[in-house]
């Protein structure tokens, strides 16, 4: 295989997590009477431009399909972290009713509806069609398509340029980003602002969060190999902010290169810095990741199975797509953790690719009050612990397995 961005043959593996099927490819009763299609996950590391991304294997129109059960607003901390940002956005770039703000992967309309409450014109752009339904019942106008140059070239003659574009969680989705990225700097107004949210690589590395790898994430982002590919493609980086979410997430702000560029924020210069001391352009940082991936899996199946011999009972909550990785990496089936409860109705009663874990309500958990509820969303457990207090009235306790087995 070559790199999906600058062509060059791809040596050295980051991690290889065996074979998985897609981690929302989720199943009804139905459709577990059938195979399902399990798919190698290597991630591999480009030594020229250091894009570290999965093996093609799969297109983004059989991951991302109209049942794609990921809906954004079901987590209340993502929602108010979409708030703020909208706020901020508005503030920043005095954002009024003349403004245009259009937002790519604007999956149930979570971050939009506070632009349209706003009273700003808004966009937005989503493949899906359950989240792109879900978005037009809040008022929002969505278009249901793959963006990429050809759509923003579209979108122009439309007259739709903006003044804002966001991309949130979308970067490390896309097959193809030199297309996604160039399609930005076509339809971004001159003097536009483009942002930016994508889970940064070193935070992955350094916190072992390999469960954010499957693959709907085709590439796993440095600011080193982001602002390559961008200054390649027409946009220029003049700021970034260093964010919690996810797992630590990186929020970059680019313009069109062709115009007048703004100052550039000292910010930029130090996250590349950081990521040049901590080796990022050399092969050898990115070894060792195998060894913490198989310590983790190993852990947690000794936490389940000596559970089991102790009589305890382990439920799981939120059935997210990191939770398909691990639990598939580790090989860990209904025998070892019975079910996983999660809020979203369109999840609920159906069975976790892969482990075929069925899926319930929270009522489950009342019923049986489970000994330990182990977190698969890590990334939102104040929020989950907040939202289960209740389990402490039988002695319940909490357990995550990332960055490393603990118990709440």
């Amino acid at each position: 295989m070559n790199c999906r961005y600058c062509q060059s043959p791809l040596k050295h593996t980051f991690v290889d997590l065996g074979s998985a099927p897609p981690s929302n490819n989720y199943l009804t009763t139905e459709s577990l009477k059938n195979p399902e299609q399990w798919l190698p996950l290597r991630v591999m590391v480009c030594e020229q431009c250091h894009l570290v991304q999965t093996e093609d294997f799969s297109t983004a129109e059989n991951l991302f399909t109209e049942d794609y059960a990921y809906f954004s607003s079901f987590s209340k901390t993502w929602l108010d972290h979409a708030r703020r940002y909208v706020t901020a956005m508005v503030d920043r770039l005095s954002l009024d009713r003349k403004s245009k703000v259009i937002e790519i992967a604007a999956n149930d309309g979570y971050l939009l509806q506070y632009v349209h409450q706003a009273g700003i014109p808004c966009l937005g752009v989503e493949p899906t069609t359950g989240t792109a339904r879900a978005a037009r019942k809040k008022g929002l106008d969505i278009i249901e398509e793959f963006f990429g140059t050809s759509l923003a070239k579209k979108l122009v003659n439309q007259g739709h340029e903006a003044d804002l574009m966001t991309a949130n969680n979308v970067l490390a989705h896309v097959p193809d980003i030199k297309d996604f990225v160039k399609g930005f700097s076509i339809l971004l107004k001159p003097g536009g602002t483009a942002t930016f949210e994508f889970p940064h690589l070193l935070r992955l590395m350094r916190e072992n969060q390999f469960d954010t790898i499957y693959h709907e994430h085709y590439s796993y982002l440095s600011l080193t190999a982001v602002q390559r590919i961008f200054s390649e493609n027409g946009l220029h980086i003049f700021d970034v902010e260093k964010l919690d979410t996810h797992g630590g997430s990186l929020r970059v702000f680019a313009e069109r290169t062709d115009g007048q560029q703004r100052t550039c924020h000292n910010r930029v210069s130090r996250f590349l810095e950081e990521e040049n001391k901590a080796g990022i352009h050399e092969m050898s940082f990115y070894t060792g990741f195998q060894a913490k991936v198989e310590k983790i899996k190993n852990d947690l199946l000794m936490f389940l199975i000596e559970s089991g011999k102790l009589n305890l009972t382990v439920a799981a909550y939120g059935a997210a797509a990191k939770g398909n990785t691990l639990l598939n990496y580790a090989g860990i089936r209904p025998d070892l953790l019975p079910f996983v409860v999660d809020r979203n109705p369109a999840k609920q009663y159906k069975f976790m690719p892969g482990s075929r874990i069925p899926i319930v309500d929270e009522n489950r958990l009342k019923e049986v009050r489970p000994d330990f509820i182990l977190i698969l969303p890590w990334n939102i457990k104040n929020e989950i612990m907040d939202q289960l207090s209740y389990i402490r009235e039988w002695k319940g306790q909490f357990v995550t397995a990332i960055p490393f087995l603990k118990i709440f």
